[in-house]
């Protein structure tokens, strides 16, 4: 069944200095990407450092469904015996993803040019999210989709028989997208070619190439040109999963606004196209140590230290958006800490993720006191400097999982504690949150409803 049966209430309150070392999980996006190019590959693929959050549990299960053999053999070793490319079997029961967009919609992709039907459903949450950005591309293959309205799940997926090969710009960044496309196109014949005016998250490309697909990346003057040979045979592969940046943001951003603190975050992923949370902390005075920057999995990654630091806000360039997307919510509580006004800009995708994280922040931090602005593509935060944040609100997280950490993280810094209404969708994607910050020293609780 998906979604959350019992909500989780959750407080936050002032903390000591968090110290310690904070090992993250793996990265989500390159979790989901190893289980779906194993299972379309011939042979053995071998996963560390796995991500066993629900969203990628889920994607494991759908897997299953559609015919590769996916086994567990240790906390984040995993094996994935695929069926090559085209090789999928017709799923004899819905698949459920759960919470996870980029779950659903990359394995849309996958199964897009098999000629099979394959029906989709999540959680509440994932319910309301649009899929026609995706389906309708993957319609140019020859795909049939059919979903509630406006392009929602429920949803049933018809594979294309003979599909055609796709060129395709991207109406909007998103990764899930761009590679629902390419993954739709290692079935077709001839090339796909996916063009981004904005460059999105890039662990697509990369693991293609690693797998042995014929992938080719092109700057041009219409923007980033990605052209994929169809019909490969993927190899299997050794996949070393670099810990989450995204994840990593919550113990550093509740290092920074915590009096005293002073981290460790080791092997933490700095892919140019997800890190860019990092350079703007930097940017508002954060006392950030990148060391040991090195190469694992095919990514680029470096161990973190991290001190409490004065702040202060910025304007965030646009062009940095898309490269740290899901940072906005608890760069949005960074904000709040510092001194003086923090700008984000292009910041409208925010409004179709797992809830309208503009509209569920704004709402939250204005309950805890701080002054906020915001538009269909734009949010300002008012800061109001280290430890003077009133709080002592119930925050809302409408079943999102960043939403709800953001809240907690904030609530570590406020003069008042910080209540979130459900934190159950946090195992989604960090299932270790709550041992991990009270290691640090967070004052964590959970709260009766």
């Amino acid at each position: 069944m998906s979604g959350h049966d019992t909500p989780i209430p959750m407080t936050a309150r002032k903390s000591g200095p968090l110290r310690g070392t904070a090992e993250v999980p793996g990265d989500k996006s390159i979790s989901h990407r190893s289980l779906i190019f194993g299972a379309m590959a011939v042979g053995e693929t071998r996963v560390t450092g796995l991500l066993e959050g629900q969203d990628v549990l889920d994607t494991a299960k759908a897997m299953r469904a559609f015919g590769a053999e996916v086994t567990r053999h240790a906390p984040g070793e995993w094996s994935v015996h695929g069926v090559g490319v085209g090789g999928f079997s017709e799923p004899a029961d819905v698949i459920d993803c759960g919470n996870s967009g980029t779950g659903v919609r990359l394995i849309m992709g996958a199964m897009a040019t098999t000629a099979m039907s394959a029906t989709f459903t999540g959680d509440a949450s994932l319910r309301k999210r649009p899929m026609g950005r995706v389906t309708d591309p993957l319609s140019l293959f020859g795909t049939q989709a059919y979903g509630r309205k406006g392009g929602r799940l429920p949803m049933t997926v018809v594979g294309a028989a003979n599909p055609v090969p796709v060129r395709y710009t991207t109406p909007v960044p998103s990764a899930q997208v761009k590679s629902a496309i390419l993954l739709a196109g290692l079935n077709a014949p001839g090339q796909t070619v996916v063009i981004e005016r904005e460059p999105t998250r890039d662990h697509s490309e990369r693991m293609l190439v690693g797998f042995g697909a014929e992938l080719t990346v092109e700057d041009a003057k219409e923007g980033r040109i990605i052209t994929l040979t169809g019909r490969p045979e993927l190899r299997p592969q050794t996949v070393a999963v670099p810990r989450d940046p995204s994840s990593a943001a919550f113990p550093v951003c509740a290092a920074l606004i915590t009096e005293g603190s002073d981290i460790f975050v080791p092997g933490v992923s700095q892919n140019l196209t997800r890190n860019g949370l990092y350079p703007t902390l930097v940017e508002m005075g954060a006392d950030i140590t990148f060391e040991n920057p090195r190469e694992e999995g095919g990514e680029p990654v470096a161990d973190l230290r991290v001190k409490f630091s004065a702040l202060k806000g910025i304007e965030v360039p646009p062009s940095r958006a898309a490269s740290m997307i899901d940072e906005f919510p608890v760069l949005s509580v960074v904000a709040a800490c510092a001194e003086g006004i923090t700008i984000m800009r292009g910041v409208k995708e925010l409004r179709v993720k797992e809830s309208d994280r503009i509209d569920a922040m704004a709402r939250g931090l204005e309950a805890c006191g701080v002054r906020v602005e915001e538009d269909e593509d734009t949010l300002i935060v008012h800061g109001m400097g280290a430890g003077n944040v009133p709080g002592g609100a119930t925050c809302a997280v409408h079943l999102d999982h960043r939403i709800a950490m953001s809240f907690l993280v904030l609530g570590l810094a406020t003069k008042k504690p910080v209540t979130v209404d459900d934190g159950s969708p946090i195992a989604t994607s960090f299932p270790v949150f709550e041992t991990l910050m009270a290691g640090l020293g967070a004052a964590l609780e959970r709260t009766p409803a």
